[in-house]
């Protein structure tokens, strides 16, 4: 069986092909999965790079989608020929958010999906939105479902609000869609104009070219009538907070998912209290919320956006791509 391991102390030169003994049968509760695709994630990447220290010979990727091969004694959620899909937090199944750290994290905290083939408790696990691709789905357990929670468990997402994503990464053009499909208004920001060409062709009703207007906050709240926007996906952090804050409408919320500027730095607290915000942070999902979110999307036609696509022995590849920021949507591992 072909797995790729990470070698201390990370970097994108120290993934390396192995060769692993088959994983065996399941056991009770556990089902076996013949793995045919993961997702890259900025967890991933950071991972893979060092930036967060993991043990040798770890097995990256969070993301995995495959079909069951096999079932053990008292699983019946599943059967041979089914499809699945891994979840982040394999522990957190419901209720309010149980997880702050990364130790029971496939790819980080235990071995990952960048393998062939797994055995693992069928929790673990939920169904593949039909005729949805093994690529696809991969596309769901980090990207998608954080989008999902960021707007509809956390958010309250509701017909004729206004969202404004930052960025077109897998998150944000996630978001544009299950807003879209839920019937929101999408403004988009970027600093390519042929990629918000591209967002527009998704649905988004304004795009915003952050690099030639700086103070892209003013021109949301512009743009709605001085008003701004009921919700704002948040992937910058620190970098750009300040400008999310001025978007974002009196007792908006904003959705702080991502550190792509840094992992510190300054609030500016004053604006925000005036504003009556609510900033919440997360991290990706439950169970539940997957399950919730795959139903929503069999109830439509959303397909995701996959930039690129590369085999397991080019995981390194895939990292560089991602690395060099000109991907649009997700990158993905097919094997």
């Amino acid at each position: 069986m072909k797995a790729i391991k990470l070698r201390a102390p990370g970097g994108l030169d120290h993934l390396e092909m192995v060769e692993l003994p088959d994983c065996g049968d399941p056991g009770a509760g556990e089902i076996r999965v013949r793995l045919h695709a993961s997702s890259l994630n900025y967890h991933d990447y950071a991972v893979a790079k060092g930036a967060i220290p993991t043990e040798d010979g770890r097995i990256p990727m969070s993301d995995g989608a495959g079909i069951v091969e096999a079932v053990g004694e008292g699983v019946s959620d599943f059967a041979p020929g089914d499809r699945v899909v891994s979840g982040f937090f394999p522990h957190w199944q419901d209720g309010p958010a149980e997880v702050g750290d990364f130790k029971t994290v496939p790819g980080d905290g235990v071995d990952g999906y960048a393998r062939e083939a797994v055995i693992r408790p069928a929790s673990w696990f939920t169904p593949v939105p039909r005729h949805w691709s093994h690529a696809e789905a991969a596309t769901l357990t980090t990207a998608g479902l954080t989008a999902w929670r960021a707007l509809v468990v956390d958010g309250g997402l509701q017909a004729g609000d206004v969202v404004l994503v930052l960025g077109t990464g897998g998150v944000s053009v996630f978001a544009l869609q299950f807003a879209r499909m839920m019937g929101a208004t999408v403004v988009a920001t970027s600093s390519s104009d042929a990629k918000l060409e591209r967002m527009r062709a998704l649905g988004a009703a304004h795009t915003i070219n952050y690099r030639s207007t700086p103070d892209w906050g003013r021109a949301v709240k512009d743009w709605t009538g001085g008003r701004g926007a009921d919700h704002v996906v948040e992937v910058g952090g620190p970098g750009t907070l300040d400008q999310s804050i001025r978007a974002a409408r009196i007792g908006g919320h904003i959705a702080l998912i991502g550190v792509l500027t840094g992992r510190s730095g300054e609030v500016p607290t004053a604006l925000l209290m005036a504003r009556q915000q609510r900033l919440q942070g997360l991290i990706v999902g439950s169970h539940r919320h997957q399950r919730d979110m795959i139903r929503a999307i069999d109830a439509s036609d959303m397909r995701p956006m996959i930039d690129r696509s590369y085999p397991l022995e080019r995981i390194a590849d895939a990292f560089r791509h991602q690395e060099a920021g000109a991907h649009f949507g997700k990158i993905v591992l097919e094997f």
